[in-house]
């Protein structure tokens, strides 16, 4: 469909800072209630509703989400979509995870028939998570990630993702060389990079399953094109980090071994980064890097707890990510209630506007894209979430006792799910509704 013209109206949130470096009251501005006017499919302004009516154009369609509150849509990270049928297996870590259950559920998506059931599943789901942006790996098949890419184009989403290169320390069916794994992202990268609102990563999926020679591809390739990324994981895992130290003997360390390659650039998004050393914080910080906290997933593995408030005083830009299939949920929701849980057990802790932040505006810093979308800012891309106070008996319930807007969002990070998601909406057009 066309890019939309209407104007919203309910309880409108939204970020303007990072209230991790500034005072939290000062980093959002809500409007209740308020209205969020949108033209073409990007936002032409946002106020509160008795000045805003005054101001909109004669005629205009507006559509009432009374008592709910608006936010800009989702952003999710990292996660991966051939992975949505693994969701929920049983006790493993890392690397045992990855030989019992990814890797031969990965390399079903040789049948294009297959890759393309799941990816519609994988966007329906999203959508119905109130997730608009999301950084996306694949498969090592050139056609997992054309689908992929199809799909998003379809519904004009604004996505990342890129061909998964691995030569080594897989099975045979999962290793490409080093020399195919260039070609195809090459031609990825001419066919897909900047079309619609899609942008390539370049993707080895970590250094484990990467020699050097790959590495040294993958550098070639981010010099390509502008605006290209990197996105790999890093540090998630003991194990995987000593095995790493085994594999590159001459690295300092484990971001070392990307460092090498010239993998560390202001568009590298590292998930979960969670076994650190000092220098490696200073490194993610100098070059202005971007970590993915993976909260749901990190439990549910057993690969240990993020530390956000670190992450944050080296001033790392940090997004959210569900890591599907680690991950447990789609939900941006539920992993804004584990990552409470993570802190808490750290002694830190995660108000209700920083969850929220790190789950909007926060997130699109991380992956590079605030400048089109995270925040109501007149010309940003108009994609945005509407979110049910009434979702269950038990929000119902607790949410007749709040009074402030960050009481409101605390009860949704911790009692909420995809029901609590109203609508979706995808440059102003409503691409998901609860019925």
């Amino acid at each position: 469909m066309p890019h939309q013209t209407l104007a919203v109206q309910g309880t409108i949130v939204h970020f303007v800072a990072d209230p991790f470096q500034l005072p939290e009251t000062s980093c959002v501005e809500v409007f209740d209630p308020g209205i969020l006017f949108i033209e073409n499919g990007y936002v032409n302004s946002a106020g509160p509703a008795e000045k805003m009516k005054k101001l909109l154009p004669e005629g205009i369609k507006i559509i009432d989400y009374q008592d709910k509150i608006i936010l800009p849509g989702f952003v999710d990270t990292h996660l991966h979509y051939p992975q949505t049928d693994i969701i929920g297996s049983f006790g493993k870590q890392l690397l045992d995870w990855l030989e019992t259950y990814t890797f031969p559920k990965e390399g079903q998506f040789s049948d294009t028939e297959y890759a393309t059931e799941v990816v519609n599943f994988f966007f329906n789901e999203i959508l119905k998570n109130g997730t608009t942006t999301a950084q996306v790996m694949p498969t090592i098949h050139k056609q997992s990630a054309e689908i992929f890419f199809q799909k998003a184009l379809q519904l004009n989403m604004r996505m990342i993702s890129g061909k998964v290169m691995m030569d080594r320390n897989a099975p045979d069916f999962l290793q490409d060389t080093p020399e195919q794994a260039y070609e195809d992202s090459l031609d990825l990268i001419k066919n897909w990079h900047e079309r619609g609102r899609i942008s390539y990563a370049v993707t080895p999926r970590f250094a484990v399953t990467s020699t050097e020679e790959q590495l040294e591809k993958a550098s070639d390739l981010l010099n390509k094109a502008d605006g290209l990324y990197l996105h790999t994981h890093l540090a998630e895992n003991a194990a995987e980090v000593q095995f790493v130290a085994e594999l590159f003997p001459w690295s300092k360390n484990y971001l070392d071994v990307y460092d090498k390659y010239n993998l560390i650039t202001d568009h590298s998004v590292f998930a979960h980064s969670i076994h650190l050393p000092e220098e490696s914080y200073l490194s993610l910080s100098e070059n202005s890097a971007a970590v993915s906290f993976c909260p749901t997933s990190n439990l549910f593995i057993g690969s240990g707890l993020f530390n956000l408030e670190k992450a944050k005083s080296h001033k790392i830009k940090t997004g959210l990510g569900t890591d599907i299939g680690g991950g447990t949920s789609f939900s941006m929701l539920r992993t804004l209630g584990e990552a409470y849980k993570i802190l808490q057990l750290q002694g830190q802790t995660l108000s209700p506007l920083k969850a929220f932040y790190l789950a909007t505006l926060g997130g699109a810093e991380a992956l590079s894209l605030d400048e089109d979308i995270g925040s109501f800012h007149p010309g940003k891309e108009a994609d945005f979430v509407v979110l049910n106070l009434d979702a269950t008996s038990l929000i119902q319930r607790r949410m007749a006792s709040s009074e402030t807007i960050e009481q409101k969002l605390f009860l949704l990070m911790t009692l909420g799910d995809d029901r609590s998601i109203e609508a979706t909406h995808i440059m102003g057009e409503r691409r998901y509704f609860r019925s």
